[in-house]
């Protein structure tokens, strides 16, 4: 399959994840983020341990836990907190800088070098999300910035130490072991902080499934497929698909306006990602030139 197909299809999972802010608006309760986080992660875990029957040997728990955290149960749980503390465009802003914190993490981890044409479509992409998304009621929150920065922070770690850290299974079985450490991380910390939930109807439990079901086991799935393919910097740049497809269905759906600034930064977001891909790609490996007839190669 080639790059281009590669990047195309990993896209897909940014783009559907942009869903989960209409979906818990629209469909959950209220005031339970790590108890919806847990029923997100733990069953789409346990689903698709059923479907592949891989558990992780021993040697790759304390590994699976720790990607389980960066990627679900720690992120998760910061997003929230951001969420509840900031307006939205201010959280979501701080999420697209893990963009450039998978820059400097995988030259520190992985030894991926740090290109000039790649950092400056991280900031771009920075920049067209807070157009997107910022409007003039913006407020900061320490606290509030504090869980941004740190869900952004990881998230990019979960990115570059899914790429460093390769098991012999398939992405399906990878997949099922990071959802399922995560969600046993999430379970007893939401009895912990938060009262059980109340029933649920049934646009709730469609909404789970949504989340759980597509926005967790599927999606990750092609996320972590790409993770093993595409280079750090340029997967990270598909994220910011996610505010991009979150305006679109606030436009589509909701009614939302969509105002001309929000126009120019969707318009700067698709061209970040677009100038990431290309900046990330690969070193072409030098061509060796022929060796004329007659010529001996040197000793």
């Amino acid at each position: 399959m080639s790059r281009t197909t590669d990047i195309f299809l990993t896209a897909l999972a940014p783009a559907i994840w942009g869903s989960t802010y209409l979906v818990t608006t629209e469909a959950l309760p209220d005031g339970y983020p790590v108890t919806l986080a847990a029923l997100r992660a733990l069953p789409a875990g346990l689903l698709l341990l059923a479907v592949t029957r891989c558990l992780p040997p021993r040697a790759w728990l304390g590994r699976t836990f720790l990607l389980g955290s960066f990627n679900f149960a720690l992120f998760w749980v910061l997003l929230f907190v951001a969420a509840y503390r900031l307006p939205g465009g201010v959280a979501a802003t701080l999420g697209a800088v893990q963009t450039m914190i998978v820059i400097l993490m995988a030259r520190g981890w992985l030894g991926t070098p740090i290109r000039a044409g790649a950092v400056a479509a991280s900031a771009a992409g920075v920049l067209g999300v807070a157009l997107l998304l910022i409007g003039p009621e913006a407020r900061l929150d320490p606290v509030g910035v504090a869980a941004g920065l740190g869900g952004a922070a990881s998230m990019a770690a979960g990115t570059v130490l899914s790429r460093k850290w390769q098991p012999p299974v398939s992405a399906l079985s990878f997949t099922a072991w990071q959802l399922t450490a995560g969600g046993l991380i999430l379970l007893p910390l939401a009895l912990i902080v938060e009262p059980p939930l109340p029933p649920l109807t049934a646009t709730n439990l469609a909404g789970l499934t949504w989340l759980g079901l597509i926005g967790a086991a599927a999606t990750y799935v092609i996320w972590f497929r790409g993770v093993a393919r595409i280079e750090p910097g340029a997967i990270s740049m598909l994220s910011l698909m996610s505010p991009l497809t979150a305006v679109i269905l606030g436009w589509a759906w909701l009614g939302q306006a969509l105002t001309p600034v929000q126009a120019v930064g969707a318009m700067i977001v698709l061209g970040s990602v677009w100038a990431g891909q290309r900046a990330n790609r690969p070193s072409a490996a030098p061509a060796v030139a022929p060796i004329p007839a007659g010529v001996k190669p040197p000793a």
